[in-house]
């Protein structure tokens, strides 16, 4: 497992350095100046011109990229153009609120999705498996900012439950982690039928049954756990999505998270802090997927890596 664990992990370096490059040559083929953005319209060429040299954006690219990944290696990210800060320490002091937020709406996607998925097949082609599947289908299908929106304004606006917007108090979290966790409960729900439909068609559910256990022994000691590989990685994905893709949501309801800061960063080009959040995300991502293969070991003990 440990020489598994290396590999991927050394595995991930190229990505992260495809992405790097990627990202550099899209930034810098946008049409617009950083410098004239940051300093504003009124501000003479001259100045434009020297602060830019002072930056070493006249640079060639390639100098400018290297330069960057050099500095990205021993942890250094740049300075923020707008906020003149290091970019490591804004994604640092931002990252413990996306968590928050991204493992609330984890833990709400698999209290809703899983049961939802259980229930669906106990009850499999009834009135409660439709209900239970076509509400999983409409939270796949509902647009992350519409299902924000009209969540602010039936439980903000119009009966006052819970804050519109800010992230001040724990109650402050309930109304984005729904938001944000819907979508991927009505994955796991529909994973977690299909993968549990299939199991129970096998030999082994059989003769379990032959052998006079109940309906819920069945299910509980020998269908569950071995369905549950796929689920176990969608699972892991997207908490590693949830981590690195709350941008919208966290726009919405004003979480000051690495999904705020990214689209900040966008607006503003701030080149050094939006390419310091898509790696940081990137990462996340490569990390998640790590997790869940490291899970399917334990989950079923015929997988070995070594």
């Amino acid at each position: 497992m440990g020489r598994y664990i290396v590999k991927r992990i050394l595995g991930a370096i190229p990505i992260l350095i495809g992405v790097s490059l990627i990202l550099f040559i899209l930034l810098n083929i946008v049409p617009g100046d950083p410098v004239a953005l940051m300093m504003k319209e009124h501000i003479s060429s001259d100045v434009v011109a020297r602060v830019r040299a002072q930056m070493h954006l006249d640079d060639p690219g390639y100098v400018r990229y290297f330069r960057f990944l050099w500095n990205a290696l021993h942890g250094d990210f740049g300075m923020s153009y707008k906020l003149n800060r290091p970019v490591a320490s804004l994604l640092l002091n931002a990252f413990p609120n996306t968590l928050m937020l991204a493992l609330a709406a984890a833990i709400f996607s698999w209290i809703v999705g899983i049961p939802a998925g259980i229930i669906s097949v106990v009850k499999k082609y009834s009135f409660i498996d439709y209900f239970f599947m076509g509400f999983a289908l409409f939270g796949v299908s509902m647009p992350v900012f519409w299902s924000g929106l009209i969540m602010q304004y039936i439980f903000s606006l119009k009966l006052g439950w819970l804050p519109a917007a800010g992230f001040y108090s724990p109650i402050c979290i309930i109304m984005p982690a729904i938001v944000l966790g819907w979508s991927s409960a009505g994955v796991i729900a529909r994973l977690t039928r299909s993968s549990l439909l299939e199991v129970m068609g096998n030999d082994y559910i059989r003769t379990a049954r032959a052998k006079g256990l109940t309906e819920a022994a069945v299910l509980v000691h020998h269908a569950l756990k071995n369905s549950f590989l796929p689920v176990v990685t969608i699972m892991a994905i997207q908490v590693a999505s949830l981590l690195s893709g709350a941008v919208i949501t966290e726009s919405i309801f004003g979480v000051p998270g690495i999904g705020r800061i990214a689209v900040n960063a966008i607006q503003d080009r701030d080149m050094p802090l939006l390419q310091g959040a898509v790696l940081f995300a990137t990462f996340l991502v490569i990390i998640g997927n790590l997790a869940a293969d490291i899970l399917y070991s334990y989950i079923d003990p015929r997988i070995k890596y070594d």
